[in-house]
């Protein structure tokens, strides 16, 4: 359990426990299990996420797809592109083009270069756009800022430091769809391989409020140039006056992890980083170091419960896996030493850093009862149009 005490995170002893059904368990701190000893998550993909799985798994969501696949090409018309996707070089967002292309799509590419690309990421995303002739717009951001602001997030002990990349990311795509009129931004996130993310380990990366709190508290360099993008910048002006919508294109996809990647590598000449987002020397780091020296958070628990629970993986597996290490010991000191002469510092000073007490996301000020509540209001909206189509 956590408990906050004088703005630092505290966790309280509690009783080991694993899901019977996946690999989630007590690392999670808001966890919990039924009689049976069936986890909090999977009960929740059980309601929520496994009939929106199941029937895009069974191909029964293709004719909703051909739709909004129309109705993209039908706003696009006259004009460059017709829809925007950000592209990481990663499975998900490689896969993602590949079929908007292969459905007559015509989007303009995107990405963010936050300073942190591997040179295999930088390689996969030539490959992505030259293969299916697409052009690229890439956002570089002024190393200054974004070396600061990162530098801020460790200094301010939360778990989730891969916000300042995370969140330039909507900007970007935002801002490109505004400036060529596109309505529609084909996202990556999907169910079938990220239904599971506990919110302990992290916080909402859009939250501009937050982002901007944390770095005016352990920062010291003007952010002049990072697109920042605020809540009503987002949800006011882009989507309600301006009307870009952001479509989730693999929720609608019999979209198979494996066969994703065999695909991508076959069509698109991609190579494997090895882990689930190590496209970025950064996230690679943070996840496979970061959070699981500092805080105990293994990411592969949710990545490879998601891909169980929708039947992409078995349980057997998946713990077989969590007894390997898909980041090499002499990697990661590696990168321990890039990371921390990028930033400015010694591995000492970086190591320092990292040994200050965890703090929790809420002690810094941040807008999620704004976020929140946008959110209901998005899923009551939706509910009413829906009605009204039936």
């Amino acid at each position: 359990m956590i408990s906050r005490k004088a703005g630092r995170m505290v966790t309280e002893q509690r009783h080991y426990q694993m899901c019977v059904r996946t690999v989630m368990d007590t690392t999670d701190p808001e966890i919990s299990f039924d009689e049976d000893g069936v986890s909090s998550h999977a009960l929740r993909y059980d309601r929520e996420f496994a009939p929106i799985v199941q029937a895009a798994m069974r191909g029964d969501r293709l004719s909703e797809l051909d739709a909004v696949v129309a109705e993209i090409k039908k706003a696009g018309e006259g004009k460059p592109y017709d829809c925007i996707v950000g592209v990481s070089g990663g499975v998900d967002s490689t896969y993602l083009i590949l079929q908007a292309v292969k459905r007559g799509l015509r989007p303009l590419a995107v990405h963010f270069d936050s300073g942190w690309n591997s040179e295999l990421a930088v390689s996969n995303i030539h490959n992505i756009v030259s293969k299916l002739e697409l052009d690229l717009h890439t956002d570089v951001v002024d190393w200054r800022e974004m070396r600061d602001l990162q530098l801020a997030f460790f200094k301010a002990s939360v778990p989730n430091c891969d916000i300042p990349t995370d969140h330039a990311f909507s900007r970007v795509a935002f801002q490109q769809a505004e400036k060529y009129g596109i309505k529609y931004i084909l996202g990556g996130s999907n169910l079938a391989s990220e239904s599971i993310l506990p919110q302990s380990w992290g916080y909402n990366a859009a939250d501009a409020r937050h982002l901007k709190a944390i770095h005016r508290r352990f920062g010291s360099v003007r952010l002049k140039t990072y697109p920042v993008l605020g809540l009503f910048k987002r949800h006011i002006w882009y989507e309600a006056i301006r009307g870009i919508k952001t479509v989730k294109f693999l929720n609608y996809l019999p979209y198979e992890y494996k066969e994703a990647k065999i695909a991508i590598t076959q069509e698109l000449g991609w190579r494997d980083y090895g882990g689930k987002h190590y496209e970025s020397v950064f996230t690679r780091y943070f996840q496979g170091y970061y959070l699981p020296m500092k805080f105990g958070f293994d990411k592969r628990l949710a990545h490879y419960s998601s891909l169980i629970l929708s039947g992409q993986m078995s349980r057997d597996e998946a713990l077989a896996l969590l007894e390997t290490s898909n980041y090499p010991e002499d990697l990661r000191r590696q990168d321990h030493e890039f990371i921390a002469k990028k930033l400015g510092l010694s591995t000492t000073q970086l190591e320092e850093i990292y040994a200050r007490p965890k703090v929790d996301h809420m002690e810094y000020p941040n807008s999620k009862w704004a976020w929140d509540q946008t959110l209901k209001l998005a899923r009551f909206a939706a509910r009413i149009v829906k009605r009204f189509r039936r």
